[in-house]
């Protein structure tokens, strides 16, 4: 209710701050109060959830303006064009133009979102109330999510009261029902396939389907796949099951878009905001002069193999966080290694896999964190669980044009860090 009463969330962030705090407040409260008479049972933990997530549905999208863009793709794809190859300024989609499209932000990128999203935000568009009916839409897949984590807290013997600091955390209802976010489909369906292969029957094919739909729905999940694989009965079965059900949906889009979207290119290149590591990366290797290195080194090549015009292409993307990524990249396959020996419950091994990939990347948004909560509130894990305050704090340089670095980024990852350290928290659930 705090929330809907400040309405404009972005224009009255320091209100909107005090409140996430008194709601992740009260989760601390609960959550320590323990088991007996005084805890939440899971009827209404999922009570509860369904509640804010209601509450929320009215309140504008202020903080991020993605709902938006999902919304146009969606009216794009259901006019029967291409918004893998159209951007949102392309001439050809200038008599689908509405009062929204003005919304939109980077109108000069086609979508980045894969088929199941887009599919999605189509039925949506041809809604009437298309904001309201998404939002209401995703905020019930969310619900679905909440009540999954809460079948699984009672599978692997934990208190249904961890469930809390995902079912009634203010940055997931906000994120969500608030804003409208599609990573709720993702997690969704994440969170479903890991529930379906710890399952006492191992339920082979409906894993499948919701590990596709994860990986349709967002990207990222791909990376879990060799986990997941190894978790069930079949690996290579369930492995080749889900590539080839994937295929089937991205192959369209691939030979439409004529290979990669644009859409997808640009954001793994352009798009950087709040990386833990990526941020202090780049300006070190600005720094220590790891660009006038690498363009003599450049140089040289030329000079010993005389192939003057192939080394000349690579200069363009000769810049301090290009190459902070490059270098991210490696040092997380590393990582993948390790977290491959040490990691076999498919839950444990989920969370630890999108807390790297968020470790990793060069762009951290406060909804990004969705990925990571669920299985952060199984294992109790403190460090991640108190990000999920934390990193409301990055809306400050967006919302209130405060710098992010160097103080902002040090009041989210800094005290992160010392929780990590202090009480070396393990991703352990089942």
């Amino acid at each position: 209710m705090a929330l809907l009463s400040i309405g404009d969330l972005g224009g009255r962030l320091g209100w909107a701050l005090a409140a996430w705090l008194f709601g992740l407040l009260g989760i601390v409260m609960v959550v320590r109060r323990g088991s007996g008479r005084g805890a939440p049972s899971p009827v209404v933990i999922l009570a509860v959830a369904a509640l804010l997530r209601l509450l929320l549905v009215p309140l504008a999208p202020t903080l991020s303006d993605d709902v938006w863009r999902y919304l146009w793709d969606g009216r794009v794809a259901a006019a029967g064009r291409n918004p893998y190859l159209l951007a949102p300024d392309s001439a050809a989609l200038v008599d689908l133009r509405h009062e929204d499209w003005e919304r939109v932000a980077h109108r000069e990128v086609p979508t980045v979102y894969p088929p199941l999203a887009v599919t999605l935000f189509s039925i949506a568009a041809r809604l009437p109330h298309a904001l309201y009916a998404w939002k209401l839409f995703v905020g019930a897949v969310d619900w679905v999510t909440c009540l999954l984590l809460v079948r699984l807290a009672v599978r692997f013997g934990l208190p249904a009261r961890r469930t809390l600091w995902y079912a009634w955390n203010p940055l997931v209802t906000t994120e969500v029902a608030g804003m409208g976010h599609v990573d709720a489909l993702g997690v969704a369906a994440v969170v479903a396939t890991v529930s379906l292969l710890t399952a006492g029957s191992r339920r082979l094919l409906p894993a499948v389907g919701a590990a596709s739909a994860a990986i349709l729905a967002k990207l990222v999940p791909l990376l879990a796949l060799p986990w997941w694989a190894r978790a069930s009965r079949a690996p290579w079965r369930f492995a080749a099951a889900v590539v080839a059900l994937t295929l089937a949906a991205l192959t369209p889009v691939l030979w439409a878009a004529g290979g990669v979207p644009p859409g997808i290119v640009a954001f793994g290149v352009s798009w950087e905001f709040d990386g833990p590591l990526f941020e202090p990366l780049w300006r070190g290797l600005d720094a220590v002069g790891a660009v006038p290195a690498v363009k003599g080194l450049l140089d040289q090549l030329k000079s010993w193999t005389g192939e003057h015009d192939f080394w000349n292409r690579w200069y363009p993307y000769v810049y301090p966080q290009l190459l902070a990524k490059l270098l991210l990249a490696g040092g997380f396959a590393l990582a993948c290694g390790w977290g491959w020996l040490r990691l076999r419950d498919p839950a444990a091994a989920t969370g630890w896999l999108f807390g790297t990939v968020l470790l990793f990347s060069a762009t951290v948004h406060p909804w990004y964190l969705l990925w990571v909560l669920p299985w952060a509130a199984l294992a109790s894990h403190e460090a991640w669980l108190s990000l999920s305050g934390l990193i409301l704090l990055s809306y400050l340089p967006q919302r209130a044009g405060v710098d992010l670095f160097p103080w902002v980024y040090l009041a989210i990852w800094t005290p992160f860090l010392l929780v990590w350290l202090v009480r070396r928290p393990q991703w352990s659930i089942a």
